[in-house]
């Protein structure tokens, strides 16, 4: 079944770290990342994310996966 056009793999991560009170840079200190792949994660610039990353930011933001990422359209 093919994919809806416009529809993609939306990165939530602006909204968690707003709830968390949490800035970007701090999260990348965190998670040991850079802040520039963290923001083109946060931009839903990245092609691909390692399960080990995906795994740091959930457990540093108490989340589950889902709650960083969700299939349908930028901005809905």
């Amino acid at each position: 079944m093919p994919a809806e056009e416009g529809t993609q793999i939306v990165v939530k991560l602006d909204d968690i770290l707003h709830e968390r009170r949490m800035t970007l840079t701090e999260l990348a200190d965190r998670v040991g990342l850079t802040l520039a792949n963290l923001s083109i994660l946060k931009t839903g610039k990245a092609k691909a994310i390692r399960f080990s990353t995906l795994e740091a930011i959930c457990r540093e933001l108490e989340c589950q996966p889902g709650d960083l990422l969700a299939y349908g359209k930028p901005g809905v």
